[in-house]
């Protein structure tokens, strides 16, 4: 037994001490009892020495019941029992009870000296106490002990942990003889207060001053290269740690294995960790956090299985690690497996692990499992929280939801920061909530964000997504810098809410400021020039795109075919198409979309098969594109074979928009008993896209009675647009119900809806120029007028009769023929045959539908001056060449 090797000669002093002192290193809290029990039949336990040998013992064992008990049954406990308890509790993180000792201490007019000093400031530093803490560094002065190098060491941990870097550094520099715990402690402290470059510039100074790192050093030093990402600076770490001799220390190996992980190079990692003789759970931890930070999930979730293999146990860190592996791969089950782990683990309160569990089923789509973690934690919930399960909604595109939970934890009156701001601010832009909008710009500004880019970018966007771009455009003038990240918010709102103008605009005033733009900024203004019809801004823009190098970026090619397909040169969209390395859904997409809007619909059908060939499966804008094809070219039972085997085939639930498709394919082919009958058996109520697509069909065939019914839904869906009324006007002025084009237009007037007035676009050597019916606000407006007078005399001589039943005006046969010649694509027309060179093509946008007068006109302007007329309305491409129409007048 351990009490037999006690000696009773007169070295029982001696022999005692060391035997406790061996205890407290193995912590052996049994056999000091029994000591101390011998002790106390011996009666040598009233031995002031004995005794504070026993405090010391109880408080490396953390036993402080029994360590308290000791100095509280002393008459006049020394320096030396202080010393040991405070030292005691310093060292195991109870900085208040050392703190609290140390009062009773001084108290009793018992003075510390060079090893109670540094337990004390310690606690000072470990509970943030820095008026404490600069009482006791008047005390040191006044005693004298500033000199001694641990108290002196201890002072610039103190200071430097409360914030007070600068005092620190001065306090360092004053130490007489600096050692390397000196240096470890300032450098260290600036790395737990992030100042890495410091820290770094710190260790070089000591190096340069001659002082020897030790494993402390390095292993510090190597945290601060993982901080600054400058893995070169962690190689020569490495080669300091060899050098040295320390590539055995276990917390430099991790620090190491940490260091290559989260630096990428995971060669590097794996070496090190293999080097390890027997990893320990922060090396795997290490290995496994790196794997995941740069996504080598699957590596990660085969380490975890390789270290359960050798024995250890996952904790809540590796799991953590391990459920935004699931999180990235979407595996919810084996992330529901990890949960279990963590509730056997008892580890469910802690905050991290709560917030881990939370992330990885918003990722996984599950909500519900989400929320049963979310409403388990306190009722107090911590910040991070909130914002994980507020972003998990709107991710989820829950935006409701997530609005909701904002406006409950404000009615808490908890505080918010910018993570919180960024994903209240994506619901709103994904709901178009512009009360909601304005209410946060106003909290944004109250609670002193107005400065965060991060939070104005993103309000701008949110204004954006609501149309609202006056206000996005103030918010980003308001902006005191304004980087690329705002400008692209703000052009990506000007190209969505048809401000192309505006968005190009800006993209002037960026590459003024000398800032270089990025793929997104590309692809927002390739979409602004496709709006515009602004063919040749398009092709500068993709000379950019070309220069930057975003040929192989497959936004930039998406949108480079879009904007060619709506800019009319269906050529450059194909090949546009061709360059593209990776296709994906939105690419055929697009260059579907663009065959059909051009009347091509054999060749979009042809590459809507060579699309599911590629094994690249449809989404519901596919569809769509491949329904307006059959429609552009009459192509009904090949569009009622798609619209019916959607589901079965392609897995895509049928949408308004499939539905309109359909309905205006049957309509146009006047099919429309069956048009109606699929209205009244739709699965939801019908929108006004698809009224408007049976009020359409009712005016091509002139079906009163159908356009009367659509036109009264209409009404009351969307009461605002003027189309309406003018189709409804036609339907009755086909039919000859003059009285009820009358009641049409009185019920215009006295609902004070306007007519949308017609109006074309084109564009010249950058310029837009604008047209509208009778307009003479061009300066080279009589050449128009006398160009429209040659061009109808010849279209007249080639056998071209002005359609005036087209014209509803209450006026002479001759004024409603010179009223359709007025029009505003004919304006633009004649505009372009005097300033564009001789041969190229004409490229016009008009905001209604080309009428039946101007579309058979031009097909006798395009034979009469050789020149493809190319005419984008409303609906779709008509390109006017040699006499005929692309669309094959079914449009």
């Amino acid at each position: 037994m351990l009490l037999q090797v006690v000696p009773k000669s007169a070295s029982v002093y001696v022999s005692f001490s060391k035997l406790l002192s061996e205890l407290s290193q193995t912590k052996s809290v049994k056999q000091g009892l029994q000591i101390h029990a011998h002790l106390i039949k011996t009666r040598l336990s009233e031995d002031a020495k004995h005794r504070n040998h026993l405090i010391n013992f109880y408080s490396k064992c953390k036993v402080f019941s029994h360590a308290r008990k000791l100095v509280d049954e002393s008459e006049k406990p020394d320096l030396v029992s202080w010393s040991s308890l405070i030292s005691g509790y310093a060292q195991n993180g109870l900085g208040q009870e050392a703190l609290s000792s140390f009062r009773e201490m001084h108290a009793l007019g018992v003075k510390c000296n060079e090893f109670t000093f540094p337990s004390v400031l310690k606690a000072c530093a470990s509970t943030f106490n820095f008026t404490l803490g600069k009482q006791v560094h008047g005390v040191v002065l006044v005693t004298g002990f500033q000199s001694d190098v641990f108290v002196a060491n201890t002072l610039v941990v103190m200071y430097a942990k409360c914030g007070r870097l600068i005092d620190a550094r001065t306090l360092f520099e004053d130490i007489p003889e600096k050692n390397v715990v000196s240096w470890n402690a300032l450098f260290s402290c600036y790395a737990q207060n992030d100042c890495f470059s410091e820290a770094m510039a710190l260790f070089q100074e000591m190096i340069a001053s001659g002082t020897r790192p030790d494993e402390f050093s390095l292993s510090t030093v190597l945290n601060i290269a993982t901080g600054l990402g400058d893995i070169g600076q962690g190689q020569k770490v490495h080669g300091y740690l060899i050098k040295l001799g320390y590539d055995g220390d276990p917390f430099s190996l991790n620090a190491l294995v940490d260091m290559y992980a989260k630096g990428g190079n995971f060669g590097n990692a794996i070496t090190v960790f293999g080097n390890i003789q027997e990893p320990d759970i922060v090396s795997w931890n290490a290995i496994i956090a790196g794997c995941v930070y740069h996504d080598y999930n699957c590596k990660a979730l085969e380490l975890l299985e390789q270290m359960k293999k050798s024995g250890l146990c996952p904790n809540m860190f590796t799991l953590s690690s391990a459920l935004k592996a699931c999180a990235a791969l979407g595996l919810p089950e084996l992330g529901k497996q990890f949960h279990a782990e963590l509730i056997k683990m008892e580890v469910m309160r802690d905050p991290f692990v709560a917030v881990g569990l939370i992330d990885m089923y918003c990722k996984c789509r599950l909500m519900k499992d989400a929320m049963v973690v979310y409403r388990s934690m306190p009722p107090e919930k911590d910040l991070v929280a909130i914002n994980a399960m507020i972003c998990g909604h709107s991710h989820n595109r829950e935006d409701e939801e997530a609005l909701t939970l904002f406006v409950e934890m404000r009615k808490r009156c908890m505080e918010f920061d910018q993570a919180t701001l960024l994903a209240v601010l994506n619901a709103i832009a994904a709901s178009e909530d512009i009360v909601f909008c304005k209410q946060v710009h106003s909290l944004v500004v109250k609670s002193g964000y107005r400065d965060d880019s991060f939070v104005l970018n993103s309000l701008v966007d949110s204004y954006g997504k609501c149309r609202h771009v006056l206000d996005a455009a103030r918010v980003f003038e308001e902006c005191p810098d304004t980087d690329l990240p705002s400008y692209t918010s703000l052009m990506t709102t000007y190209a969505q809410c048809g401000y192309g103008e505006e968005a190009l605009k800006l993209y002037s005033k960026l590459l003024d400021m000398e800032l270089k733009p990025d793929s997104f900024i590309c692809s927002s203004l390739l979409n602004a020039c496709a709006n515009l019809s602004a063919y040749e801004q398009g092709k500068q823009i993709h000379v950019h795109v070309l220069k930057l190098g975003f040929m192989s970026d497959v936004f930039a090619g998406n949108s480079l075919v879009n904007m060619y397909a709506k800019c009319g040169s269906v050529e450059d969209a194909g090949n546009a198409f061709d360059e593209i390395p990776e296709r994906t859904v939105v690419s055929w997409s697009a260059m579907i979309g663009g065959l059909a809007q051009h009347g091509h619909a054999k060749e979009a059908l042809r590459l809507f098969d060579d699309m599911l060939s590629d094994g690249v499966s449809p989404n519901h804008v596919t569809l769509v594109s491949v329904l307006c094809a059959c429609n552009h070219t009459g192509l009904v039972d090949k569009a009622q074979r798609y619209f019916d085997t959607m589901k079965e085939q392609f897995g895509i639930e049928r949408t308004h928009e499939h539905y309109a498709c359909m309905i205006d394919v049957l309509g146009r082919s006047g099919n429309l008993d069956k048009a109606v009958d699929l209205v009244n058996n739709m699965p939801f109520e019908a929108n006004g896209a698809i009224w408007g697509a049976l009020l359409g069909a009712a005016k091509t065939h002139k079906n009163v009675e159908l356009g009367q019914r659509a036109a009264n839904m209409l009404y009351a869906l969307e009461p605002e647009k003027s189309g309406t009324h003018v189709l409804l006007a036609n339907i009755y002025a086909s039919a000859g119900l003059w009285e009820d084009v009358a009641k049409v237009r009185r019920l215009m007037k006295e609902s004070r809806v306007k007519k949308e007035p017609g109006m074309s676009w084109m564009e010249v050597k950058d310029n837009i120029y604008t047209f509208t019916a009778g307009d003479r606000s061009n300066p080279r407006s009589k050449e128009i007028y006398a160009k429209l007078e040659e061009l109808g005399y010849l279209a007249a001589k080639a056998g071209y009769v002005p359609m005036a039943e087209i014209d509803l005006h209450d006026v002479e046969k001759k004024e409603k023929e010179l009223l359709l010649s007025y029009h505003s694509e004919k304006l633009a027309v004649a505009f372009a045959l005097i300033v564009t060179p001789h041969g190229a093509p004409i490229r016009v946008k008009k905001n209604l539908r080309i009428c039946l007068d101007c579309h058979t006109v031009f097909k006798y302007i395009c034979k009469i001056v050789s020149r493809e007329i190319i005419i984008r309305d409303i609906s779709r491409f008509h390109h006017f060449r040699g006499g005929s129409c692309s669309c094959g007048d079914y449009w």
